[in-house]
């Protein structure tokens, strides 16, 4: 009852905001054909050409083939990232972990694939499962296991996530902190051993034997720690140490459009779609403003062929608290769990 009360509140405020007085032409949009509905589809060119009217954007709204076809309510599937209560995050890392690190040496760009090339594992494509926060999870380990090696890593397996994390939802979603707590208490088998097939919205049985006529020992690698981390300087120092991290934030509708520049969601958008989880690689400042580079999980036919930069230090769309943020350090060899 509450929740609908919120939101009804929330749809009379958006629907009662006074109608900006703009003539045609100028830097405001169509009040009037503002595609409210879930079956409005994502790459309306109005919809799109709309978007890019508002003034002061730092970002470009435009086609994007991930969402050929599909509406908002095909996309809303996809946002599959629910926000903690407090007594399941984990706690941060001391402070004195972070001090090492001054702040003046944080650098003004960072980018994970410059500081370890072939390291940092590829953007991979969710499809119509809310699993966003499996594949980011999984990512983000996959890719500190080969940092912390210093030579290329099999891909972790997020269908593993998925399909046998029973304090998460699989399609219908999960959450950071009980992702990070079955990395580090049972571990991953690799995307070989139990590929990703969750992509049609339904999860396979969880398995205990690689898929093949010949199977692969069943071996599953674990995170030694996991941590949330508060702090946007913080945040930068863990990935420049350690690699990228997992976040999640929420996802309005002009997100899907994002094409290009530092993106920042428009004013007049009050209610969103649902959440989402991501990995951020690395940050940097473009034409004056600050962004984070973020890998996300929509194929690379999306955005900037795979990845978007949002903008950094003013909690754009919740992602610098939302999941919170979230890491852990990749467990040795002997720490691994073997199932025969």
């Amino acid at each position: 009852m509450l929740a609908k009360a919120c939101l009804s509140a929330a749809l009379l405020i958006a629907a009662t905001v006074a109608k900006p007085e703009v003539d045609a032409g100028s830097n405001g949009f169509d009040w009037f054909h503002l595609p409210l509905t879930g079956e409005a589809l994502v790459n309306d060119a109005d919809h799109i050409s709309r978007l890019n009217s508002v003034g002061g954007m730092t970002w470009k709204a435009g086609h994007n083939s991930f969402f050929d076809g599909k509406t908002f309510n095909d996309a809303r599937e996809l946002l599959g990232t629910v926000a903690p209560t407090p007594d399941q995050i984990h706690p941060t890392l001391a402070d004195i972990m972070y001090e090492a690190i001054k702040t003046v040496d944080i650098p003004a760009e960072f980018d994970s694939h410059t500081q370890w090339p072939g390291l940092i594992h590829p953007i991979r494509n969710q499809q119509q499962c809310g699993s966003c926060w499996a594949v980011s999870a999984s990512e983000v380990l996959s890719d500190r296991f080969a940092i912390a090696s210093k030579k290329a890593s099999p891909v972790l397996s997020p269908e593993d996530l998925v399909s046998c994390d029973t304090a998460d939802n699989g399609c219908r979603g999960g959450q950071l902190p009980a992702a990070w707590t079955y990395m580090k208490n049972t571990g991953l088998v690799t995307d070989t051993c139990f590929p990703y097939t969750a992509g049609n919205g339904t999860a396979p049985s969880c398995r205990t034997k690689c898929v093949g006529l010949f199977p692969a020992p069943f071996t599953r690698s674990k995170a030694s720690s996991a941590y949330s981390i508060q702090g946007v300087e913080n945040m930068q120092k863990d990935i420049m140490t350690h690699g990228p991290i997992q976040v999640a934030f929420m996802v309005y509708k002009s997100f899907m459009s994002y094409q290009s520049g530092v993106y920042s969601k428009h004013w007049y958008e009050l209610i969103p779609e649902g959440g989402h989880a991501v990995k951020i690689v690395g940050w940097g400042t473009e034409s004056g403003t600050d962004y984070w580079l973020v890998a996300n999980s929509w194929d690379t036919t999306w955005g900037l062929d795979g990845f978007f930069k949002i903008k950094r230090g003013n909690n754009a769309c919740g992602i610098e608290q939302m999941g919170p943020p979230y890491a852990g350090l990749p467990a040795t060899n002997k720490d691994s769990t073997v199932v025969v």
